[in-house]
């Protein structure tokens, strides 16, 4: 087990391909169980305008072997806010990176965008159908309404 951010000072990474995800082994392999990541103030740049979009991820996965590092996921998620790139590169991004890093039997992100120029941009995506028996609750991040 390589821990590169746990325990030590880390410095911000410039960009999302400088970032370095550290996993540790499941404690609870062979069993089925939910483990969900809930960033309400996530930030990325527009690539066109260079304006800030904020988004709520909800990350839900189903570890196989290894669970992501909790810290190493944050500069990870951090590291999109000087980064230009549209809401869908940014959340199927940053799933895509998990399940080809983790391998976890099952993963689905809610990139749940804040309106910009009048229109939320909701995005969601998963790795395939969850494992039998897997309890899935509601990502319950209701849709943009405005001020009521």
């Amino acid at each position: 087990m390589n821990i590169t951010h746990l325990g030590r000072q880390s410095p911000l990474p410039a960009r999302p391909e400088d970032a370095v995800l550290d996993y540790v082994p499941n404690p609870r392999p062979g069993r089925p169980y939910l483990v969900r990541f809930t960033a309400p103030e996530f930030t990325s740049l527009c690539p066109v305008t260079g304006q800030p979009d904020f988004a709520h991820l909800v990350i839900d996965y189903a570890p196989a072997e290894t669970i992501v590092e909790s810290k190493s996921l944050k500069l990870f998620l951090a590291s999109f806010r000087n980064h230009a790139a549209f809401h869908e590169d940014c959340t199927v991004g940053i799933a895509e990176r998990l399940v080809a890093e983790m391998e976890p039997l099952w993963l689905r992100i809610g990139g749940y965008w804040y309106p910009r120029g009048g229109i939320p941009i909701d995005v969601f995506w998963q790795s395939g159908d969850p494992p039998a028996g897997l309890w899935l609750p509601d990502q319950a991040v209701p849709g943009y309404r405005g001020r009521g």
